[in-house]
């Protein structure tokens, strides 16, 4: 299914398409790889706080997939895209100063 706009001069501009069911199906898949990860690495004792930045780093590449895919970030404006990262800086900034206020780097 593509969007249609009309521009000023009334003609159609189909260069926004929605993704098809099978790409979804196939972030779906991710979502779940990348899911799946996160609950293996919980279990390498061997990380002991390693553990803080892969989780993190798992976390970061599931929101942005979400982020892209459902929210349709990649076929928005760019204005949202900053938005939403301006969201995630501000939020691991926050979590790394509480870390840091808290003597988790000590």
């Amino acid at each position: 299914m593509s969007v249609e706009i009309k521009n000023q001069s009334n003609h159609i501009d189909e260069s926004h398409s929605h993704p098809k069911p099978m790409t979804y199906f196939k972030v779906a898949m991710a979502l779940v790889i990348l899911t799946a990860l996160e609950i293996l690495v919980f279990y390498f004792d061997w990380l002991g706080y390693g553990i803080i930045p892969v989780l993190a780093f798992l976390s970061i590449a599931k929101f942005a997939i979400v982020v892209m895919y459902y929210m349709h970030l990649k076929f928005d404006s760019k204005l949202f895209t900053y938005v939403f990262l301006a969201g995630l800086i501000l939020a691991a900034v926050v979590i790394l100063w509480l870390m840091a206020l808290f003597g988790w780097f000590v």
